[in-house]
Formats: C-alpha cells, sequence, structure tokens
C-alpha cells in the first residue's frame, strides 16, 4: 500500500512541476513574438520612439513616461496614479489596452492610441518577460 500511494505522490509532483514549467513565460520567445507583433509600432532602442514609444527599460518605469513620446492624458493619468509597469501589468495590458486602462484610471472614457489586442496569454507572458530583459 505505502508504495503504491508513493508512485502516485510523485507522479502527482511530476505532473505539477511539468504543468507549471509549460506556463512559465519565456523570453526569447517572447522576443521572437515581439518582432513579429510589435516592431511595426514600437521599438527597444533607447529613445528611438515610433508610433508607439520606445518600450527600451519599459519594466519599472513608471507610464506615460518614455522621454519625447506624446502620451494621452489616460496613460498620464494612469502614471500620476502610480502605474508603473511590470510583468504583471504588461500582459492584461496587452490583451486590451483600452480596458486596461479604463480600469486603472476608473475613468470608462480613457482612450488608448494601441488598438492592437494580443489574445494567446503565452505570447502576452513572454513578451512581457523579454520587456524585462530590455535595459
Amino acid at each position: 500500500m505505502f508504495k503504491a500511494s508513493s508512485i502516485a505522490l510523485g507522479a502527482l509532483c511530476a505532473m505539477l512541476v511539468a504543468s507549471s514549467q509549460a506556463v512559465a513565460a519565456d523570453a526569447a520567445n517572447g522576443e521572437a513574438a515581439f518582432k513579429k507583433r510589435c516592431v511595426a509600432c514600437h521599438t527597444v532602442e533607447k529613445g528611438k520612439n515610433k508610433v508607439g514609444p520606445s518600450l527600451f527599460g519599459i519594466v519599472g518605469k513608471k507610464a506615460g513616461t518614455a522621454e519625447g513620446f506624446k502620451y494621452s492624458a489616460s496613460y498620464v493619468e494612469a502614471g500620476s496614479k502610480g502605474l508603473n509597469w511590470t510583468e504583471d501589468k504588461i500582459v492584461p495590458y496587452l490583451q486590451d489596452p483600452k480596458d486596461f486602462m479604463e480600469k486603472v484610471t476608473g475613468n470608462p472614457k480613457a482612450k488608448s492610441k494601441m488598438v492592437f489586442k494580443l489574445k494567446p496569454e503565452n505570447e502576452r507572458q513572454d513578451i512581457a518577460a523579454y520587456l524585462a530583459t530590455v535595459k
């Protein structure tokens, strides 16, 4: 009886470890996804803005503060209310930027120039992990 319980417990632990690794963000995959999905509007070159701001050093930065980029009032308001970009904030932001800004600011009329919505959870997590490496 003990041996069967030990085997079952071991199998369960192995499955839990495997499933947690399957959902772990991957910065290398995120770089590829960024190049595929984001470079039309963003760059990771310091100080180089495109249609969207440079995302160099974005993780840890206060929202609405990339030098030389003209943000909508919603991003400036979000930053003034304490929004600092973290991986945990970037993931839901990428899913629906306008909805995210509405929630963060508490303003149902909040706007976002970014209309692109990235649905796949794994890509959003991977891109966030990649952006955390760009410093």
